[in-house]
């Protein structure tokens, strides 16, 4: 598992173009964030609970609330930070090895991820303090 840090995290902007249509956000591998997107899936009528609880050994993300607003609360076995998330044109961008918790989801909130890998329940740690005996 590669080891990162809380400041390795970090919130990004993310390209928007507007005209009197409206607004377009882009975001493309490799080019708005450091990997290619292999996977796209999307968290919406969340009830009041929390979800993540867990790290990831390879894969990285970029979370974005597209509608509505969320905390994600990422770990990195020894500091955390709160980011919250609440603009289609704000991406947060979480590396390998960092836990999350995905907090305080208000009404209508679409939380978009994109990945950098297939989803594989072997490149994840759900179990916290596994995940701190790794890091350590």
């Amino acid at each position: 598992m590669k080891h990162s840090t809380i400041h390795d995290c970090h919130l990004m902007d993310i390209r928007k173009y507007s005209d009197n249509r409206g607004y377009l956000s882009v975001v493309e591998g490799q080019t708005d964030i450091p990997f290619d997107i292999k996977r796209i899936y999307y968290l919406y009528m969340v009830p009041e609970v929390a979800r993540g609880a867990h790290a990831h050994k390879q894969l990285q993300q970029l979370l974005i609330a597209t509608s509505g607003s969320v905390d994600v609360i990422v770990d990195d076995g020894t500091n955390k930070q709160t980011f919250h998330l609440d603009r289609p044109w704000k991406g947060l961008y979480i590396p390998a090895g960092l836990w999350r918790d995905l907090e305080n989801f208000s009404g209508g909130t679409v939380l978009l991820c994109l990945a950098s890998e297939p989803y594989n329940p072997d490149d994840y740690i759900r179990d916290y303090n596994e995940f701190v005996n790794n890091i350590h």
